[in-house]
C-alpha cells in the first residue's frame, strides 16, 4: 500500500497548510525561526494535520479554517517533539540529529514553548470555543501522559493498564483531538463527533503500539531512530511488559534487569527473549484490534473518498515498518 494515496485526496489542502506553517514560524528572533524551520521541515508523516483534513473533508468542511486548524495541531505536535527529545535525551529523530543535539536543551525547550504559544494564537484566530476547549484539554492530557511515562522509567512493575494510560495520553490524545476538533469545526452531529473522537483514540493507540513494536523489530535505517532506544531509556513498553508477565522466569528476569538498569548492553539477548516470549506477536495483535475498532467508527460517516482514505491510513498505520 502506498501511503501517498491517502495524502493525494487532500494534496491542495496540504500545500496550504505548509504555507500557514511557514508564515506562522515568523519571529523577530532568528534562532526561533531557525529551530522551528529545522524541525517542521524534517520530513515527518504529518499524520495529525492529515487526520484533520481527511476528517473535516469527510464531513463537508473545506477551506482556510480547516487548513488553519491542521497547521495549529502540527504546531502542538512539533512543540511536544522538541520537549520530548530533551526529556529523553534523544540525539536522532526522523533519521537526522535532533534540535537539542544541534542547539542544546535550553533553546529547544524555549522554541517548543514558542510553538505552543503560537498554536494558541492560531486557535484564537479560528475563534471556535469548542475546538479551543478540545485542544486545551488535549495539551494538558499529553503533558500528564509524558509525566506519567517519566515516573515509570526503570519501573519493571509497570502494568499493561498503566502502559495503556501512558500511550493514550502521550500519543493517542492528539490523534483524538485532531479528528474530534475537525468534526466540531465541520458542524458534525453529536454522533459523528463522538465517532471521530473514538476513531482518533483507537488509531492513536494502534499507532503507538506499532511504534513500540518497531523498537524491537525494526532497524535504525528505516526507523530514523536507534533500535532499542526505549530499552536504553528504561521505558517499560508493552513488548517488555508482556515478556515479563508471560515469558519464562529467565526471560522475565533478563527483561526486568534491563528495565531497572537502563542501557542496551544485552540488547541481542533481550531482543531474542522478547521475540521468543510471544510479546511482539501479542503487541501486533493488539495494534490490529485497535485498528479494527477505529475503522468500525467510520461507519458514522457518509461514503466518500475521504472516508476511504481514513480506512487506508488506519491499515497503513499497523502495516508500516517505520
Amino acid at each position: 500500500m502506498q501511503p501517498q494515496a491517502f495524502y493525494r485526496v487532500v494534496a491542495d489542502d496540504f500545500t496550504a497548510v505548509d504555507g500557514i506553517i511557514r508564515r506562522q514560524l515568523a519571529s523577530r528572533v532568528p534562532l526561533v525561526e531557525k529551530i522551528g524551520d529545522y524541525i517542521t521541515s524534517a520530513g515527518g508523516k504529518r499524520l495529525r494535520p492529515l487526520l484533520v483534513l481527511l476528517a473535516g473533508n469527510a464531513l463537508g468542511a473545506r477551506g482556510e479554517r480547516l487548513d488553519l486548524l491542521a497547521a495549529t495541531i502540527e504546531f502542538l505536535h512539533t512543540a511536544t517533539l522538541l520537549h520530548d527529545d530533551v526529556v529523553d535525551k534523544s540525539g536522532l529523530r526522523r533519521g537526522r540529529a535532533t534540535a537539542n543535539a544541534l542547539w542544546g536543551n535550553a533553546p529547544s525547550v524555549l522554541v517548543g514553548d514558542f510553538l505552543y504559544a503560537r498554536s494558541f494564537e492560531m486557535l484564537v484566530e479560528l475563534g471556535e470555543l469548542p475546538v479551543m476547549q478540545v485542544l486545551a484539554n488535549a495539551t494538558r492530557v499529553i503533558a500528564e501522559g509524558e509525566v506519567l511515562q517519566l515516573s515509570k522509567v526503570r519501573d519493571a512493575s509497570t502494568t499493561e493498564e498503566i502502559y495503556m494510560e501512558v500511550i493514550r495520553g502521550k500519543t493517542a490524545m492528539l490523534f483524538e483531538a485532531s479528528t474530534h476538533s475537525a468534526a466540531l469545526l465541520a458542524g458534525a452531529s453529536a454522533a459523528q463527533a463522538e465517532a471521530l473522537r473514538s476513531f482518533g483514540d483507537a488509531l492513536g493507540v494502534a499507532f503507538q503500539l506499532v511504534d513500540d513494536l518497531l523498537d524491537y523489530r525494526g532497524d535504525a535505517a528505516t526507523l530514523g531512530k536507534n533500535v532499542g532506544d526505549d530499552l536504553a531509556e528504561g521505558k517499560p513498553t508493552l513488548p517488555l511488559i508482556y515478556a515479563m508477565r508471560e515469558g519464562t522466569p529467565e526471560q522475565a528476569q533478563l527483561v526486568r534487569d534491563a528495565i531497572q538498569k537502563g542501557g542496551i548492553e544485552n540488547l541481542d539477548a533481550i531482543l531474542a527473549a522478547v521475540e521468543a516470549s510471544g510479546a511482539l506477536d501479542y503487541t501486533a495483535s493488539q495494534a490490529r484490534a485497535f485498528a479494527a475498532r477505529a475503522i468500525a467508527c467510520l461507519d458514522a460517516l457518509p461514503p466518500s473518498e475521504y472516508r476511504d482514505a481514513l480506512v487506508e491510513l488506519t491499515e497503513f498505520a499497523v502495516a508500516r515498518t517505520h
